[in-house]
Order: structure tokens, then sequence, then C-alpha cells
């Protein structure tokens, strides 16, 4: 898989098999002489979707890699990491995530996620809040918040027929086509800033063998629940950002959940001409703000 210049592979075993994770290595980050002091950990968690991998987040973590400890995870089902062939549900990713952050950190983090799996990370933080110092999120959403229900919408309905869904996945997503025009149309504000290597880098990553498993599990909906109901019990300091263009849960959905807990939810910050990931199409704006936000939450 593609990663960034001075970061290595390395992995875990969870409940559901091997999660691959990248980190800084090698004299490119470390001081001479280095520091004795332990460096705080940065755990960067991507999304879903067609393709989907700790790629998401490559163009942001390497500006943080002389600050913090970095930690980057392919998910379970995901690029790397190991694909388990199954139906996943909402518990396998809450249960592989807590068991990452407990494997790799012994201190309370910083994590930096996005959508669904950022919705599943407060869910982790309402339970397990000694694992967590702060968040940063992307775009978090249940995608079935406030009671509006993803898995009867059409799509997920079409690719709830056997068989069916396996031909639309290697057909439909697992192409260079599939992919190019899912991230022009759909995950992108602005088509012309998807280039090429993004399109090989989530390619890669969808025709993993047995990759379909995830990516059907959470088409279909059965990953999707409802954020509304939970994010009141949130504690740990929080900031959220917002892409204005987000197709899939637009901003209005992320004031109504920020609303809901202003205590913990300290910054909600829409931001203008940017889609679901403004990771990779904003990456620069995005790292500015997560600046600005490690400084506002750990202050």
């Amino acid at each position: 898989m593609i990663q960034p210049q001075g970061f290595e592979q390395r992995s875990i075993m969870t409940s559901l098999g091997k999660m691959a994770y990248y980190t800084a290595t090698g004299s490119l980050w470390q001081e001479n002489p280095p520091k004795t002091t332990e460096k705080e950990t940065l755990v960067f968690l991507h999304g879903f979707g067609g393709g989907s991998s700790a790629y998401e987040w490559s163009k942001v973590y390497p500006a943080f890699a002389s600050e913090y400890r970095i930690l980057a995870p392919d998910l379970i089902g995901w690029g790397q990491s190991e694909h388990p062939a199954r139906n996943y549900t909402i518990d396998d990713y809450l249960t592989t995530i807590r068991e990452f952050f407990e494997q790799t950190c012994t201190e309370s983090v910083t994590a930096i996620a996005s959508s669904l799996t950022a919705a599943f990370t407060i869910r982790v933080a309402i339970t397990h809040p000694n694992l967590f110092k702060s968040l940063i999120l992307v775009t978090p959403a249940g995608l079935s918040d406030f009671g509006e229900d993803y898995s009867r919408s059409l799509f997920a309905q079409i690719v709830s027929v056997p068989i069916l869904d396996r031909l639309l996945y290697s057909t439909g997503i697992a192409t260079s086509g599939g992919i190019r025009s899912f991230l022009e149309q759909r995950q992108f504000a602005q088509p012309n800033r998807v280039y090429e290597e993004i399109v090989e880098a989530y390619l890669k990553s969808a025709q993993q063998h047995n990759a379909e498993y995830a990516a059907l599990s959470f088409v279909r909906g059965d990953l999707c629940f409802d954020l509304s109901l939970y994010i009141q019990q949130l504690l740990t300091p929080t900031a959220i950002i917002w892409g204005q263009k987000s197709q899939f849960t637009g901003p209005d959905i992320g004031r109504r959940l920020a609303e809901k807990n202003p205590q913990a939810i300290r910054v909600f910050k829409p931001l203008e001409d940017v889609g679901l990931t403004p990771q990779l199409e904003l990456p620069a704006v995005t790292i500015g703000l997560i600046r600005r936000f490690l400084a506002l939450l750990n202050e």
C-alpha cells in the first residue's frame, strides 16, 4: 500500500485478526540526541467506503510526526489488515477500535477520526473515557441520525440482494472507473482535486482478498446507527470539522449533534468548498485546523 516516507507498517492482533498500522520510524523524525520525554500520541482513524484505508490521512499525519507519536491503523476488513469473511457488525468495530487503543497506547491520547468511524470513536470514548484525552472528528455521523434509516434507502436495498451485491462490488466499486467516479461525484466537492495516486490507493485497498465483506456491510447499512441517541453521554473534549458539501450528511445534521452536548463539543467548524474528506481534498487546511484544535482542547 502507499505510505509516506519515514513511516513503516506494523501490526497488532485483535479478536478479529491482524490489524495493520503505520507509525513514524528512522532518523527523519528523530532529534539528535533524542529527547528523554515520551511524545504524546495522535491516532488517526479512517472512515468507511469502497477502498478506504489509513491512506485517507497520509497527507496529514506526517506534519505532526516530529512532535507526536503517530499511529494510523487500517481497520479490520480494510487496507492491509485482515479481512475476515463475515457480515460485520457495529460491535465488531467498537471492540477492535478499543483493542487497538488498549494495545498501542499506555496513556490517554487524542483520536482524530473520520465519518462513521468518528461516530464509533465517540461511542468507545463514552464507554472507555480513560483511553482518550481529546477527540478531533471529521463529519462524525452514524448515518441513521435523528431517526433517518439509511438501510431503507434504495441503494442499501439493492446491495442487500445476495449474488447481486458481490457483482455490484466487483464491477461497479472495485474498479478504477468505479473508484474515480465515486470520489469525484460523491466524496469530493471539487472533482479536479482527485488525482491518480488517490484512485490507485483506494483501488489497491478495494481489491484486497475478501475486501467486499466490510464494504458491503457498510453500504447495506449494517454498521449505521443513530448517533443522536449517544452523543449526550460524551465527556471527552471534542472538536468537529464538517465539510459543507458532504453529500451523505449535511452540516445541519452536524450542528444538531453538536447542540446536544455543548459541554463536550467545544468547537463545531463547517468547512466551505469541501466534501466528506477534507484530509484528502484540502490537507493543508485540515492540518492547520487540527493544530488549532489540539491547542484549544488540551490547554
